[in-house]
């Protein structure tokens, strides 16, 4: 590890405070096992979730949610399941991508190429997005346990201090 990496490592929060948000017009606490395996990973790399909940595909209704979340002093990161695909009632991508103050493309560019690797060319209608709404971290996966593991595990748990670091910067 580089000296730039670990000085980056050494400040960034040990602990994120984290809202999990599901998108669904049909999903339950019972059986919203994306939202589940976002809170597993989450409290395994020793992260807290702050907040948890189901909300349909409305955009109105996740621009309030985001905005709450995002003036909230007690949350770091929204991490959203759901919503992301290309039927109509999809409507994460663009609700999200319109109220990011910085994007980062990198994240959902890098979803897309594991999933490529786990799914082949199916990958490309993941529309996985991430950046801040104004120094809240704020990243979207699909809603499929498959696709929420891949995107916890290779790409959001390690990186997630880093990003809470740098967006406080």
């Amino acid at each position: 590890m580089s000296e730039v990496v670990q000085q980056h490592a050494a400040s960034a929060p040990k602990t994120v405070r984290c809202a999990v948000v599901t998108i669904s017009d049909t999903r339950t606490l019972e059986t919203d096992s994306g939202g589940a395996t976002v809170v597993h990973w989450l409290e395994k790399a020793g992260h807290a979730v702050a907040a948890r909940t189901i909300i349909p595909d409305e955009p109105e209704d996740m621009r309030k949610l985001i905005r709450w979340f995002a003036d909230d002093p007690a949350i770091d990161a929204i991490l959203m399941t759901g919503g992301t695909g290309l039927s109509s009632r999809d409507q994460t991508y663009e609700t999200v991508r319109s109220m990011l103050s910085k994007e980062l493309p990198g994240y959902g560019e890098l979803f897309r190429m594991l999933s490529y690797q786990a799914i082949g060319p199916a990958a490309m209608l993941s529309r996985a997005l991430g950046g801040l709404v104004d120094a809240t971290v704020v990243l979207t996966m699909p809603g499929s346990p498959a696709a929420v593991q891949l995107a916890m595990e290779k790409i959001i748990v390690f990186q997630l201090n880093h990003l809470v670091r740098e967006a406080r910067r």
